[in-house]
């Protein structure tokens, strides 16, 4: 048998199916394909969509927190003006009003959202109008503390005045009470008595009883002092008249006590003669001087009244005759 290297038709027959296989091949490639660039498009677009709502959560969290932000500014400021009104107002730092407990209140919840890290939307919309309506709960205390300045303004005013007033009439009260007490001592003064018709005479008392007035020194009992008194402006009553009896020797004859007098000082007394006055009248007073014996020489006579001296007199005692 002869060789060759030209195919056969036997040959021919056993080989034509190899271009079917080959575009299966091909076709299996394309579809692999296919499929693996439709497994990056997904992925590619699921990643697009992770990536927009991660930003979306992003942009969220972001306003969120801008939002809580700027709601923190705003409650701030708001506490800030409380403070304020509060701070410069000392009444509204003590018992708590209607409307500081509802200002109160309302920061706490305003605090709460804004102290939570997970606060929503809805949340920090009603922080929101929580601090709008804080706001106007502080236009309100506003007003009223500007109300109450207003009328402490007028209080104020009104105290000063009256301060003033009280000044004045404390001033015309002193004014008015040493005028007073100048009238009083005035009126002291001139409601002493004046002593006029002073008189004394040296009596000796007999055994019948009958008195004879005498100048002999040993045979004088007794000195009968009698004066007229009179002021026009005393008031009608008791008062009393303080005699002082000089000897000659310079003692005070039969002492009863002390007088402080206004000029002189203290001084001893002989006799107080209570007397009973009638305004406008003039009145004569007697009033016996008794010792236990009268010596020679000059008897010294003071009257006194209210602390001053309104008359005085002298009478000579003297010495008795051989018979005398």
């Amino acid at each position: 048998m002869t060789n060759t290297n030209y195919p056969t038709a036997s040959t021919t027959q056993t080989t034509s199916p190899a271009p079917k296989a080959r575009g299966n091949k091909n076709l299996v490639i394309g579809l692999l394909a296919a499929g693996l660039l439709g497994t990056w498009g997904y992925l590619l677009y699921d990643k697009n969509q992770s990536a927009k709502k991660i930003d979306d959560q992003q942009t969220t969290i972001t306003k969120v927190t801008d939002e809580k932000s700027e709601l923190q500014e705003n409650f701030n400021a708001s506490l800030a003006r409380l403070d304020s009104i509060t701070g410069a107002n000392n009444s509204l730092q003590g018992e708590k009003t209607n409307l500081q407990k509802e200002i109160d209140a309302k920061k706490a919840e305003i605090r709460k959202i804004l102290n939570d890290k997970n606060a929503t939307a809805s949340q920090l919309q009603r922080a929101r109008t929580l601090i709008s309506e804080l706001n106007s709960k502080i236009s309100g205390l506003e007003a009223e503390v500007t109300r109450l300045t207003g009328e402490n303004q007028e209080l104020n005013v009104a105290n000063t005045s009256l301060r003033q007033e009280k000044a004045d009439l404390e001033t015309n009260i002193t004014y008015m009470s040493e005028e007073k007490e100048e009238l009083a001592k005035t009126v002291d003064v001139a409601s002493t008595f004046s002593a006029s018709n002073i008189q004394v005479r040296p009596v000796n008392e007999k055994k019948s009883g009958k008195e004879k007035e005498t100048t002999t020194a040993k045979r004088v009992d007794k000195l009968v002092v009698s004066f007229d008194v009179e002021n026009r402006i005393a008031q009608s009553g008791p008062a009393d008249m303080y005699l002082i009896v000089t000897a000659p020797d310079g003692n005070v004859v039969a002492t009863n006590g002390t007088l402080t007098t206004r000029m002189d000082g203290d001084k001893p007394f002989t006799a107080r003669v209570p007397i009973e006055y009638t305004q406008g009248q003039r009145k004569n007073i007697q009033f016996p001087i008794s010792s236990q014996g009268f010596a020679t020489g000059d008897y010294r006579i003071e009257i006194y009244h209210n602390g001053f001296k309104i008359g005085e007199g002298v009478r000579s005692l003297k010495k008795g005759g051989l018979f005398g």
